[in-house]
């Protein structure tokens, strides 16, 4: 139970989380930078391979934290968002490495990274009242760039496992990965839609909000 501050359990551990979180991704975003433009693509995943799909795994708190209630997240959204990712980095990455050497695996991973850096620290920040009107600018308008880069870096990732080894795999492997091309379809559109009305309601007017929201 909270303070008489205000300062409780639950805004601890919020700030714990995404602290924690926005210094992984933090880690993900310069290794892929630093290998791809010293390196090449080709070796992004040497460094990188495991670590984010931990990191990206440990997202499913995100579903928890809406579906109990810690943040007044929409449980559909993040849902989609969670296990959109989730499908590349463990049905497309993980059994297909070889594509990881792709160029789409390194700017899908550093518009993640991009946008989940911003994002996690906006919300750590958040807890304490201490969000900079630069980074709440950009929590709602990265994204009208990020989020086309990560989607097409994603359709592309997969669209490599469906023409190379998915049918090497399982039979019914490519027919998996069509279903899934499909949902990006409605899913990428719910999602932007979602995005630019976060948008609109928290810059729009000129509207600085502080209302927490996840």
């Amino acid at each position: 139970m909270a303070t008489s501050t205000g300062f409780g359990p639950k805004k601890a551990y919020l700030i714990l989380y995404n602290a924690v979180s926005a210094i992984a991704w933090t880690a993900v975003l310069g290794r892929v930078a630093l290998v791809f433009f010293w390196k090449g693509a080709f070796f992004v995943p040497l460094v990188v391979d495991n670590f984010a799909r931990i990191t990206q795994t440990c997202a499913v708190m995100e579903i928890l934290h809406a579906l109990t209630g810690v943040v007044p997240a929409p449980v559909f959204t993040t849902g989609m968002q969670v296990a959109s990712r989730l499908f590349l980095m463990w049905a497309v990455c993980f059994p297909f490495p070889q594509l990881n050497t792709s160029p789409f695996y390194s700017s899908m991973l550093a518009a993640w990274g991009l946008t989940e850096v911003m994002r996690y620290s906006y919300f750590a920040l958040k807890q304490v009242d201490a969000v900079p009107a630069w980074l709440h600018w950009l929590r709602y308008s990265a994204f009208l760039v990020l989020y086309p880069v990560g989607i097409s870096s994603e359709v592309a990732m997969t669209l490599l496992a469906l023409w190379g080894p998915a049918g090497d795999l399982a039979a019914w492997y490519p027919f998996a990965l069509v279903a899934v091309l499909t949902s990006y379809v409605p899913g990428s559109v719910i999602l932007y839609g979602h995005m630019l009305k976060q948008r609109k309601k928290y810059l729009g007017a000129g509207k600085t909000s502080q209302k927490k929201t996840q």
